[in-house]
Formats: structure tokens, sequence, C-alpha cells
């Protein structure tokens, strides 16, 4: 290994005592490969393997907890006993390439996708005419909060090392979070501290799993937006009220979700500062952040980490394009990561089909396509 690169691999071990081998993480990869059933297909099953190993942390594709969640073709599933077969081989798979396997838990709330629904309802805190979904009831909620701790109970018996709940990027968690899409006046919204109550909730229900199993080491990380775009939408204000919250709950991590590592904040808090300084100094060191955001070379990656700005870099489109990557640079191959997905040699990536073909789309969100000029990541 070429010694600057060092950093990246030192260990770091959490408030349960459990260590993870490195700073670099996997971050969560919707591939939509999965079988209808939600169970590993061999194209998943070939997507996951290599990629894994020399990372401390292995985040798998958001995993439905509930059948009217339902947000991606080819999405994994954590609903019921029928899933543990499919969940304890990504389990395996995930863990025997040396990584810490964390099972990321998701409803997709309003951004669900009717036609895979399977003429179950569209829900969200509060009606939304655009997608046509209704407003979830007081007992629906309570149902929702159940699903997240059950998802996380079939996670601990396939033999995930934890669980990443799914608070981020517009789905069901952050819509109950967001005054935009959260126009209730019960107990589950009204202010920030009532919008909350939905996310807070389900932290104490898969902790409670957790002690119910007896399971210190099992891992619980947080995944969350900082801002959304709109009038109503959140802010670093109401971010910094969930986050202030959240690190006073027995939870192991946060994890940001950016497409920019450097992005400044919108609102709400100093706009000529970036997201992550302003989050990992309202943190302050009570939990570990991960941080994240369109970082491609082992430069890029170690430059993120220097700032010192989070305690973990996960990527995402760099372990698109590089099967191998923490590999390569534990190895000092650094200079063979690749920077865009090269379109005549689909064999190298191992991606599913779906995804790939998305790719080729140039879809901003995916890793840049070789010779695209005007590529540039999400600005969000």
């Amino acid at each position: 290994m070429n010694p600057k690169y060092s950093p990246l691999f030192q260990p770091y071990t959490l408030n349960n005592g459990v260590t993870i081998k490195n700073r670099l993480v996997v971050a969560p990869m919707t591939h939509f490969a999965s079988n209808d059933d939600g169970s590993l297909s061999h194209e998943e099953r070939a997507f996951i393997q290599g990629r894994a190993e020399n990372f401390g942390l292995f985040i798998s594709a958001a995993t439905l907890v509930s059948p009217e969640g339902k947000a991606f073709i080819g999405q994994p599933e954590a609903v019921g006993e029928k899933d543990l077969p499919s969940l304890k081989a990504v389990a395996e798979l995930i863990k025997s390439q040396g990584a810490k396997a964390i099972l990321q838990i998701h409803h997709g709330g309003k951004l669900s996708i009717d036609e895979l629904l399977n003429g179950a309802d569209m829900v969200a805190p509060s009606e939304d005419l655009q997608s046509g979904s209704r407003e979830l009831t007081n007992s629906e909620i309570n149902d929702l909060i159940y699903a997240f701790a059950n998802a996380a109970d079939l996670a601990i018996q396939a033999g995930f090392d934890g669980v990443e709940i799914h608070g981020a990027n517009g789905y069901l968690i952050q819509q109950f979070n967001s005054a935009q899409s959260n126009r209730r006046t019960d107990e589950w919204g009204g202010n920030i501290e009532k919008r909350m109550r939905f996310s807070l909730a389900i932290v104490d229900a898969v902790h409670a799993v957790k002690l119910k199993h007896g399971l210190d080491e099992f891992i619980i990380g947080y995944r969350f937006s900082p801002e959304e775009s709109g009038d109503q939408g959140l802010t670093m204000a109401d971010t910094f009220a969930l986050i202030d919250a959240l690190v006073e709950k027995p939870i192991q991590y946060l994890h940001v979700s950016l497409w920019d590592f450097y992005k400044k904040v919108r609102r709400g808090a100093d706009m000529q500062l970036t997201r992550m300084q302003l989050l990992h100094k309202r943190i302050a060191g009570k939990l570990p952040l991960i941080g994240v955001g369109s970082l491609f070379s082992a430069d890029q990656i170690l430059e993120a980490y220097q700032t010192e700005w989070a305690e973990f870099i996960a990527v995402g489109k760099a372990v698109m394009m590089n099967p191998e990557l923490a590999t390569l640079i534990a190895n000092g191959r650094e200079s063979e990561i690749v920077l865009s997905i090269d379109p005549y040699k689909a064999d190298r990536y191992r991606i599913p089909e779906n995804l790939w073909e998305q790719n080729m789309n140039r879809l901003s969100y995916l890793p840049p396509v070789k010779d695209d000029v005007e590529w540039k990541t999400v600005d969000i």
C-alpha cells in the first residue's frame, strides 16, 4: 500500500464495542436486480461478489419492509420469514469478503411505484395528489413502525451485523420529517418535534429488537438527507433538530446522503460552509458520521477523509466502476482505478442488465460514461 492512503485503513471502534477494520464503506446501491419475490438473483450475487473486499462496512441495497412501500423494480425484501433464505445468502456473501454486513431497511411512501404494489394503496404521511397516495391512519403508522422492527429482526436471524434505517432521499421516513410532505396536525405532525416522532419511534423499535436478542454488537445506523428544495422542504435547521435527537438514541452511526461531498448549505445555516462540516460540528463527536458524495479516485477519497468532516467515507459510483476498489488501494494499485464506465467492456463491471441500461442512458445519478464530457453529478 502507498503509505499516504494508510489513514483510510485505520480501525474505528463503535460505541457498542464493535471495531470496524477501516474507514471505507460501500454505500447502498440500488441494483434493480432481485428476483420478483425480492430474493437474491444470480445477477445480484455477481454484482456483490468482490465489491465488499477490503471495505469496513458494506451497506445493502434499500430493502423493502412492507409490500405497499416497493419503490424499485427488483427490490430486495425483508418482509417475512419467506425472505430469510435470501437474506442469509446476502449476509454470508458480504461477510465472507471480510466486511461488516449492514441491511438497509426502507419504505418508499409516496415514491412507491403503483404498478409494483399488487393493488395495495400507495400511502404517505399526508394525502399526495400527484402520486395518488392517501394519508396513513394512526393504526397504519404503528404497523409500519412494527414493519421496520420486523425487518431488523429478520436481519438478525439472517446473520447481518446491523441495519441502516433509510431516512433519506425523499422516502417515507423523510416524508414524515418534512413539512412539505407531512401536513398532519395530530401527534405525527404540526411541528418539527412531532414530525420527527415517526423516525425516532422506528429507532426505538429497532433497538428493542436488538435488546430482545441480547445482541450488544448489533449495529444500528440511520441515513438522512440534510435538505430539500421547495418553500416547505427540509432545511439544515430541521436536520440539526433531528441530529440532536438521534445522537441521544442508542445507535452506532449516522450516514448523510449527498451527491456532492463539498456541497454548501442551501438555507437554515451558514451558506458559506459545507453541509458536511456543519453536520459534523453539530454531531460533536457523539456518533461517527459517514460522508459521501461523488468521490471516485483514491486521492478524492483520501482528501475527503482528511477534511475531518467524517469518520468514514462511503463510495457507490466508484464501486460500480471498480468492483475491487478498496483492494486496488490496499495493494498499491490505485493507478488502476477507472473514473468512468467503458460501454464496450461490460463484462469488467458485472453490473445487472437493468442498471447497465440505465447507465448507458447517461443518467446523472449513475457513474459517468467514458468520453461523456457533459456528465455532472445531481445538484440537490
